[in-house]
């Protein structure tokens, strides 16, 4: 389907040259004199190399028709990552180079969203917070206060963060899946 560049937004998906690309930043440039144009910043989905594109404001670029759907985490085995579509009970394996660093925060029965494109999984998206456990860190040394210091942690996925010094072992927290940092404590 054909629309203007400068209808484009971040996530969208275009297809140049019979690749897929998905937008990470688009900027409308609209100089004093002369045509405004639309500055494009793209990753290749296939690989994710990225590109930077410009065009008129009024120039058609080809947007893919990609399905964006919930899907609830099932299991991983050597095909990869297995999904369930919780209402059709459709399953889905999206191959481990799509999920990258996103699997040390999934568990079981998460939903996530999954887009296709014809069938294929191009893109997932985690729930932006989840709440793990602490396994591993110092002990409370009296008279230590939350005054923003922090020390490392080990969660129950493996992850090393850093969290204040009066959490201890066992308390489960709430880390940010894109970023991977301490958020809060997690309401029992």
């Amino acid at each position: 389907m054909k629309v203007a560049a400068s209808s484009l937004r971040k996530g969208s998906v275009v297809d140049l040259d019979g690749k897929l690309y998905v937008v990470l930043t688009a900027q409308n440039i609209h100089p004093g004199k002369g045509t405004p144009v639309t500055q494009l910043d793209m990753r290749r989905i296939s690989d994710g190399v990225k590109v930077s594109e410009r065009y008129r404001t009024t120039e058609q670029v080809e947007r893919a028709f990609v399905d964006e759907r919930e899907y609830s985490f099932l299991y991983q085995d050597g095909e990869g990552y297995h999904f369930m579509e919780p209402n059709t009970y459709d399953q889905v394996a999206v191959p481990a180079e799509i999920i990258g660093e996103a699997d040390k925060y999934l568990q079981d029965g998460m939903l996530v969203h999954i887009s296709t494109h014809e069938g294929v999984p191009i893109a997932i998206e985690l729930p932006a917070r989840v709440t793990l456990e602490i396994v591993e860190t110092e002990p409370v040394v009296k008279g230590q206060t939350a005054s923003g210091s922090y020390k490392p942690a080990v969660l129950n996925n493996g992850v090393r963060i850093m969290i204040p010094t009066y959490i201890t072992t066992g308390t489960k927290v709430v880390v940010h899946t894109e970023t991977g940092e301490y958020m809060e404590r997690a309401k029992e």
